[in-house]
């Protein structure tokens, strides 16, 4: 069969391809940025579902295209709690964000043009640009995130961008975080250069020190960010609910797009969703979640510090579901990983070069690292392998 060009450009994820590892019980593995399934509001969200299966008939009817009412109004309620002023017309409903990376990609990308990401990116958005063609050029990241000087060299060297791809809180994979002073100026560059911003953010709740920081939306005058929000890390990512925030002239042109691709998001999981908003404590539920995942947080970095030699260090993710491995320079992650770290550790990461777009530099002595779905018992023995067999790694 002859397929569309476009497939050439698809290729499986490289997480997927690892998930065999997590299935093998003798591996233990920090390479799925999962949520904890433990932790999954289970009683609460079945509470729900007999709630609207029960009363609200319409639930499984089909439902406005931009996303149920209420759970839009109720998006507003914590975007404006969380500084961003908006309305429900400022609101589109997505299949996850996920679904809102496509979307973007397929209204602002013809084939060639500039899209700009941090270099590392998380690699989901990578696969969800790729059948737009894009050009792709890696801004450089240190440990406070996108590098405004080094953002701007790239908006000189590549006139007519269109996009910038960023993950200000608690980035996917590196776990860094930007400071208030650096989300400031990329919204002034991007409205020097005449660039959108796609400001992806489904982990901003899951923060476990420091202080919250504005949204890149928050500092939007031209309507130039947009922003995805999830309630994938929050609640439980089979609801596949997640949302955008954008100008409602920007919103309107993506519900063209998503009444093509899906029609709408499940009816039956928005009202759910509302019903949890409204009849639970969603505040004490994150709370609890901060007190689980910043525990697991601890324990790796704590014996990070403790195992890795000298010549390896990691990112102290403020919150989020990763840190970031940076192995010694002449090592590759990806040959360690299959020839030594598995074999002798049972241990699995994500080796960092699937993160960075094929066409610039992709350093091979990085991995990313999650915390999130391992239990503590399996944090404090696997990163416990993970240094011995670093240590004895051959230099």
């Amino acid at each position: 069969m002859t397929y569309a060009n476009r497939m050439q450009l698809l290729k499986p994820s490289a997480i997927r391809e690892l998930q065999a590892l997590e299935n093998d019980p003798e591996v233990i593995s920090f390479c799925g940025g999962y949520p904890d399934p433990a932790y999954f509001p289970r009683e609460a969200l079945a509470e729900a579902y007999q709630i609207v299966a029960s009363s609200e008939p319409m639930s499984l009817q089909y439902a406005n295209s931009q996303g149920d009412q209420r759970l839009r109004e109720q998006i507003v309620e914590r975007m404006k709690k969380d500084g961003v002023e908006c309305d429900p017309s400022n609101i589109l409903v997505l299949q996850g964000a996920q679904q809102g990376l496509d979307l973007v990609a397929r209204l602002l990308i013809n084939a060639g043009d500039v899209l700009l990401t941090e270099a590392p990116t998380f690699l989901g958005a990578l696969i969800a640009f790729n059948p737009c063609e894009p050009t792709y050029v890696g801004v450089p990241i240190d440990d406070h995130g996108l590098i405004p000087e080094k953002l701007e060299a790239a908006l000189k060297a590549n006139p007519g961008a269109k996009m910038l791809y960023v993950m200000p809180d608690f980035q996917n994979p590196t776990g860094v975080t930007l400071p208030l002073e650096r989300r400031k100026q990329i919204v002034e560059l991007a409205n020097k250069y005449g660039v959108y911003i796609l400001e992806d953010s489904p982990y901003r709740d899951i923060r476990y020190t420091g202080d919250n920081l504005p949204t890149l939306k928050q500092f939007d005058t031209e309507g130039r960010v947009i922003f995805l929000g999830s309630f994938s890390k929050s609640l439980a990512p089979g609801l596949r609910l997640g949302w955008a925030v954008a100008d409602s002239e920007v919103i309107q042109q993506l519900l063209q797009l998503k009444q093509a691709a899906d029609t709408q998001t499940s009816t039956m999981n928005m009202r759910v969703v509302s019903t949890f908003l409204e009849r639970f404590d969603f505040d004490k539920h994150i709370a609890n979640l901060r007190n689980v995942y910043g525990r697991k947080r601890d324990l790796m970095l704590a014996g990070l510090q403790q195992h890795l030699p000298d010549d390896a260090t990691f990112s102290r993710a403020e919150g989020g579901l990763f840190t970031w491995l940076q192995l010694p320079p002449q090592m590759d992650s990806d040959d360690f990983l299959k020839k030594h770290l598995v074999p002798k550790a049972k241990v699995a990461y994500v080796p960092g070069v699937h993160f960075f777009p094929a066409t610039g530099e992709r350093p091979l002595n990085f991995a990313r690292i999650s915390f999130s779905c391992a239990s503590e018992k399996s944090i404090v023995e696997g990163v416990a392998r993970l240094g011995e067999v670093l240590r004895n790694y051959p230099r």
